[in-house]
């Protein structure tokens, strides 16, 4: 298990120290789960591409999609994040032979998107022939080919969008910068829950940062 992820990744993984494994209850259960976070757990690929969860950065993750997905907080644990800053997670509300399915939250665009893959299936298999879709390798070369100086991405930064997606922003470098990931994912959080209560049809104008 995990070969193809290993042979894909472990070439670009950035020499950093390793962390301690993240053990939550929605994690430790999972098929492949404990092997794999005893061999990568605090890893970061890539300059920042994909990094993959200790006991630290998981707790944070976790509180941050409570407080930004709430309706997720009873059902989801994070293993993983990307450069965008979006958390990967296994979804215990969607399990197909037993094993939960992977969810993908973005802070950007304030959606959850459901991956239909097993913890293993997206590291071995999503992961290496579809990188792309999973993690905007294009997307991450062009910005970092621009901003090569902040390249590798600490584990606490992510690139954000100065405009979220779901406030008006668009989807270009020009609208990236590099944030806190605590900092990016509360403020986005933030104005995620007072969209969703915002009449049908509401027109955002655009967003003043302060």
């Amino acid at each position: 298990m995990f070969q193809r992820f290993r042979a894909e990744y472990a070439p670009l993984r950035d020499a950093i120290p390793a962390g301690s494994t993240w053990r939550h209850e929605r994690l430790v259960g999972v098929d492949g789960y404990l092997d794999f976070a005893s061999e990568f757990a605090g890893a970061t690929f890539g300059g920042g591409l994909y990094r993959v969860h200790d006991h630290a950065s998981g707790a944070q993750a976790s509180t941050l999609i409570a407080e930004a997905f709430p309706e997720y907080a009873t059902r989801v644990c994070p293993f993983g994040y990307d450069w965008l800053g979006r958390q990967f997670a296994v979804d215990s509300g969607r399990t197909v032979a037993g094993q939960p399915q992977v969810l993908l939250l973005e802070p950007g665009t304030g959606e959850a998107l459901e991956v239909p893959l097993s913890f293993a299936v997206f590291h071995d298999k999503e992961l290496v022939e579809y990188a792309e879709a999973a993690l905007a390798t294009g997307f991450f070369d062009s910005w970092s080919g621009e901003n090569g100086d902040s390249v590798p991405l600490r584990r606490d930064q992510c690139v954000g969008y100065r405009v979220p997606l779901f406030l008006g922003g668009q989807d270009v470098i020009e609208n990236l910068e590099v944030s806190d990931l605590e900092v990016y994912w509360s403020i986005c959080g933030q104005l995620r829950r007072r969209a969703l209560n915002l009449p049908p049809g509401t027109v955002i104008n655009g967003v003043t940062k302060r």
